[in-house]
């Protein structure tokens, strides 16, 4: 038995009319049709009909009936077999097209992913432009600010050098005016000196001409009497009026002149140092503060020395007047005073502060080493006394410097190197007039 078996495979958008066709004459030949739908496919199996089998089979066994016996069960199940082979066959075409149909639906997917990836990736180029652009201008900007900022710093530099040049001519007029301003004080003060010399001496004749010959006498005796120890002892002896005196160097025949206060606070004060009006260079060496140096009559130094052998001898208290240019007086007074040898580089010692010139002291303490600009005993290595002038305890620069440089009204602010007490007026105001005095404890 011959068994044909058709396939045909369409789908409703290929070839429906041939298809149509073709099924039409394959049920006028008496064909079984098997269609599986799937989708828009469609798929057809042909078979022969089992009668249509079976006529043939008896047509066949009629017409070899002469050759050899037909064994028609065997027949029906070889059909049989062949028709399972088939159903086999049409199950694993029917997994074909599920397979195939699960790849169809990755492919699009994959497809619409790979769309919306280049969609992605079209907007990002497309925001990167932007940026790009945005970059570009904002670079742009930033050259033109910098060059704007350029030719600012430049024309602000232009600025700053023409005004240094300025206030270099300006500072150059001012040196020159403090110089005539303090040449002309200095001569000021030599005339105001010399009137002062001249009306004492027309006193002194004065009252030699309206006075008896035994106060005449005494006046002599008094102007020649042998030197005193301090102005205390010269009190005590009955002169009180204030002035210049002759005193004794301790354990020496050397004479000093100072100058005696016989009238602040009971008298009996020996000056050891005077500013007034700035006649005389306090920037001296070590030496001449060691001796002394001025005229007792104006601005003066005593002398380290003799103060140092004087208050080594009792206890001595020290007075300090000051004035500022507006007016103001105040002092500090310490109640116990004295001055180390020259080995220890006359060192200061104090004790006991009181007055109105500050609650804090403004010499350090405790007591520190002199200095001068060719002796520098600071803590300081900046040398204080080259900086700041004169000589002094400076300790670190410390608070004071009564020795430094005398400035005049209006030019005496801003001025650190000038003569300063900073518990009373600060470290940039420079005073008008001091005075350091001493007398024993027990006057």
């Amino acid at each position: 038995m011959q068994l044909s078996v058709y396939f045909f495979w369409g789908c409703s958008f290929f070839l429906a009319s041939g298809y149509n066709s073709f099924s039409k004459s394959m049920e006028a030949m008496g064909k079984k049709q098997y269609q599986v739908q799937h989708g828009s496919c469609s798929y057809t199996f042909l078979l022969p009909e089992t009668d249509s089998c079976r006529s043939s089979a008896a047509f066949v066994s009629n017409a070899v009936q002469r050759d050899a016996p037909l064994d028609y069960d065997d027949s029906v199940q070889r059909l049989q077999l062949l028709e399972n082979i088939m159903e086999n066959n049409t199950q694993w075409l029917m997994k074909v097209l599920n397979q195939t149909t699960r790849l169809e639906l990755q492919l699009l997917e994959h497809s619409l992913s790979t769309n919306k990836l280049e969609r992605q990736i079209s907007d990002q180029t497309n925001e990167i432009t932007k940026l790009q652009e945005k970059n570009s201008f904002l670079e742009k900007r930033v050259l033109e600010m910098e060059d704007k900022h350029t030719l600012q710093l430049k024309s602000i530099k232009d600025e700053k050098d023409q005004l240094q040049v300025l206030v270099a001519r300006q500072n150059s007029i001012i040196e020159e005016l403090e110089k005539q301003l303090v040449t002309a004080t200095v001569n000021n003060s030599v005339l105001q000196k010399q009137q002062h010399d001249l009306m004492e001496t027309v006193h002194n004749l004065l009252t030699m001409i309206s006075t008896p010959n035994s106060a005449k006498n005494n006046f002599i005796a008094k102007e020649e009497q042998i030197s005193f120890k301090d102005c205390a002892e010269a009190y005590k002896s009955g002169l009180t009026t204030s002035g210049i005196y002759t005193l004794t160097v301790p354990n020496t025949a050397q004479e000093k002149k100072a100058y005696c206060d016989m009238e602040t606070g009971g008298g009996g004060w020996t000056v050891i140092q005077r500013r007034e009006d700035g006649s005389v260079d306090f920037h001296r060496t070590w030496k001449e503060y060691k001796m002394g140096f001025g005229d007792p009559a104006g601005e003066y130094w005593l002398g380290n020395e003799f103060v140092s052998q004087l208050t080594n001898q009792k206890r001595y208290v020290l007075k300090i007047h000051l004035k500022d240019w507006e007016g103001n007086e105040a002092y500090s007074l310490y109640d116990h005073f004295s001055l180390a040898n020259e080995e220890l580089k006359y060192r200061i010692y104090l004790k006991g502060l009181t007055g109105t010139a500050g609650k804090i002291s403004s010499i350090s303490q405790p007591g520190n080493d002199f200095s001068t600009k060719d002796a520098d005993n600071d803590k300081c290595i900046c040398k204080c006394s080259q900086m700041l002038t004169g000589g002094w305890w400076f300790d670190a620069c410390g608070p004071s410097n009564l020795n430094g440089m005398y400035y005049p009204l209006r030019q005496n602010n801003n001025k650190f190197n000038g003569i300063k007490w900073y518990y009373w007026k600060g470290s940039g105001y420079s005073l008008k007039a001091t005075t350091m005095m001493i007398r024993p404890a027990d006057f």
